[in-house]
């Protein structure tokens, strides 16, 4: 087996090593998502034997989540061409791009996602997301394009079991130790390897430490409010079992006051807690010093509730304080501005990339000149600020009811389905049925009424009628 030419090997060599450098920023994200950060992260010196009163709020998780859920694509448009449109829509929802959330979710917490398209066995066409844990680029600093691609892939154990390098002209599949056992040429010229970065900057800046990886993390703003306030928790969870509870004390007391009915020594906790305490010292003297008052931890939770809602652009209620307005539909939609105008920025950052993966995918099956016409393509998203289906419906055909002066929908009925996140497949139906209906109704207009027959069976007068046929038929009305 051969291996990697010099310096496409040590280009390799010095992304892979990015990739190992990096793990720990990513181990500490994650962490953070799960709500498993370690103890020492917040600076507490807490005894082991006190470790069970630590408590973690899960903020990262509320506002990553809370984005995710609000990015749903809906299509592509390819100007007036329909047909490639459809295409490039079937591939995306052939490889579970629709439903695959997991891109997603990269992109908000770790602040970059990456797209693959490859060949497969059979010569056709897949698209698949892959961790930025374990997949990196580099782009030209003349033209910003992509012009080398490096992937590890790591078995259960997170040991590299297989590499894979794509440059612009072929791309390289190697086994762990950097042997070459692939090697594939690339007709289209492009690296089919697509990122997307959360807040894209012109350059890293200069005080962040090596390695300096393009995008931001949604939850950056919130790890040191996260580690406060669970500071605050723990503490509250320490005063709970201290403080909270009265202390208590006796004076003239012995230590044969706390025994049992057999005279066994009661142990402390239990003699501090009995309801009745029963003393030969006649002159003894029992006291009780006030509880102490939680609301100072209390209110420091809400603080810093306060300050993530600031940090995430996230409503204060998605942190579990009660709002101060009534809530109204103005009252939600000027809480979720921020957020809506955050997530519209994502969404224009994850369409570029949607759209370039699809105008790879088309090249690879139909040719270069084809994926040409993606010059003219956007991907189509949902409105975030109708995350659910109701308020989408609602928001839809509050537009549908909207008429101009000759009486017509503002919005047509097509693009109204288009707006409600129908398929085509599910839209070319609905015109039929709708046809139908039509034309039915149309043939049950125009069908004449069958006269009634006479009751001299047609003895009458052929002349004047006489009595034959003597109900005439009415007009259809």
């Amino acid at each position: 087996m051969a291996f990697l030419s010099g310096r496409l090997y040590g280009t390799a060599q010095s992304m892979d090593l990015i990739l190992e450098t990096s793990q720990s920023r990513y181990d500490t994200l994650n962490r953070y998502y799960d709500g498993a950060q370690h103890l020492k992260q917040l600076g507490l010196a807490i005894p082991p034997e006190l470790k069970r009163f630590t408590v973690i709020v899960n903020w990262p998780r509320v506002v990553a989540d809370s984005r995710v859920d609000r990015l749903d694509m809906k299509g592509f448009r390819v100007g007036d061409d329909e047909r490639l449109a459809e295409a490039a829509w079937q591939l995306w929802q052939r490889f579970g791009m629709v439903e695959d959330q997991s891109s997603y979710l990269d992109f908000e917490l770790f602040g970059r996602s990456f797209k693959v398209v490859s060949k497969d066995d059979d010569g056709g066409v897949e698209i698949r997301s892959v961790s930025p844990e374990d997949i990196i680029t580099l782009r030209s600093p003349v033209t910003g394009d992509v012009y080398i691609a490096y992937q590890r892939i790591r078995d259960e154990y997170d040991m590299t079991v297989r590499r894979i390098v794509w440059t612009r002209k072929r791309t390289i599949y190697m086994d762990a130790a950097w042997r070459v056992e692939n090697e594939v040429a690339n007709d289209i010229g492009i690296v089919p390897v697509v990122p997307a970065f959360r807040n894209w900057r012109t350059r890293e800046p200069a005080y962040m430490p090596w390695p300096r990886l393009q995008g931001v993390s949604c939850i950056s703003d919130v790890i040191d409010l996260t580690d406060s306030c669970a500071r605050d928790l723990t503490n509250a969870q320490l005063a709970q079992e201290t403080h909270a509870v009265p202390q208590r004390g006796v004076l003239g007391a012995t230590k044969g006051d706390f025994v049992d009915e057999n005279g066994t020594r009661l142990p402390a906790w239990e003699a501090y807690f009995g309801r009745v305490w029963a003393l030969h010292n006649a002159n003894a003297k029992t006291f009780e010093f006030s509880s102490a008052q939680m609301t100072n931890f209390t209110a420091m939770v809400d603080m810093y509730a306060r300050l993530c809602a600031g940090s995430s652009g996230l409503p204060p209620n998605y942190f579990g304080l009660a709002a101060d307005d009534a809530a109204s539909a103005d009252a939600i939609r000027s809480r979720e501005a921020k957020l809506v105008k955050s997530i519209e920025r994502d969404q224009r950052a994850l369409g570029a990339q949607a759209k370039e993966t699809a105008r790879i995918a088309i090249a690879m099956m139909m040719g270069v000149e084809t994926a040409k016409r993606f010059d003219q393509c956007e991907a189509l998203w949902h409105d975030p600020g109708t995350p659910t289906v109701a308020q989408r419906a609602d928001a839809v055909m509050k537009l549908y009811s909207v008429q101009d002066p000759a009486g017509r929908p503002l919005l047509p009925r097509e693009m109204a389905w288009e707006e409600l996140g129908w398929s085509p497949d599910k839209i070319k139906r609905a015109t039929s049925l709708l046809r139908r209906e039509e034309e039915e109704s149309l043939a049950a207009y125009l069908k004449p009424e069958v006269p009634d027959a006479g009751n001299d069976g047609g003895s009458g007068d052929a002349t004047s009628g006489g009595d034959a046929g003597a109900a005439s038929a009415k007009p259809q009305q």
